[in-house]
């Protein structure tokens, strides 16, 4: 059984692979929601499709190498933010939750190794991306601010339709991705077609070879021709 925690170079360079997705989807900048603390940005976009495409170990993985590059001062939070000053502000709970949700999204999608589809991609995204993330990212938000924990909660729904949209994105993505080129997914991609058919394909071959065997055995003139 493969262990789960064990990286190839392969899964080192597509953690990398994300981590810089991430950084990248920061460029657009953020988004003040009526001067709220906490703005809106793409690189939740980028911790979605992390879990979805690498699972949950790697796709954590990947977001905890993008965390601990904002952390020594590298400003690839959207708006151009970083320093660990980030870590004890507002958004502090959100870069926690990113990690977190980015696991859950990819136990879900990635579950008994199946291949992805549009439902399991739906609903990870949308537990991980937008439940895990607001269960990390309010409690904090409400604790640096002071504001009470129901407000703050009820302030944070304005941020729900951009994530549902964002959950409409990476499912597209993902399964585009999937299609074009599954390899992108790794050792635990399932491929139903080689799964069933490799045996089947192999017995065709070995009964034909059986055939072949006895009919030339049974021709006198087989060893001549």
């Amino acid at each position: 059984m493969n262990n789960p925690l064990r990286f190839d170079v392969r899964d080192i360079t597509r953690i990398a692979v994300f981590a810089a997705i991430i950084a990248v989807l920061g460029l657009p900048g953020a988004i003040p929601v009526f001067g709220g603390a906490v703005p809106i940005t793409a690189q939740t976009l980028g911790v979605m499709l992390a879990g979805v495409v690498l699972g949950p170990w790697r796709g954590a993985a990947a977001v905890v190498i993008f965390e601990v590059l904002v952390l020594v001062g590298l400003p690839l939070l959207s708006g151009g933010h970083g320093g660990a000053g980030v870590f004890v502000g507002p958004t502090a709970g959100y870069l926690i939750g990113w990690i977190f949700g980015a696991f859950v999204i990819g136990a879900i999608v990635r579950a008994d190794r199946r291949r992805p589809t549009w439902w399991r991609v739906a609903l990870g995204c949308f537990v991980g991306g937008i439940g895990v993330v607001y269960a990390f990212g309010v409690p904090v938000q409400s604790l640096v601010t002071g504001l009470p924990l129901g407000p703050t909660a009820l302030s944070s729904a304005v941020y729900l339709p951009g994530d549902v949209l964002k959950i409409v994105v990476a499912t597209l993505i993902a399964l585009t991705l999937w299609r074009a080129y599954p390899r992108a997914f790794g050792g635990a991609q399932v491929s139903t077609v080689s799964s069933t058919a490799g045996p089947v394909s192999a017995g065709s071959a070995g009964a034909g070879s059986s055939r072949a065997a006895s009919t030339d055995a049974a021709r006198p003139d087989a060893a001549r021709q």
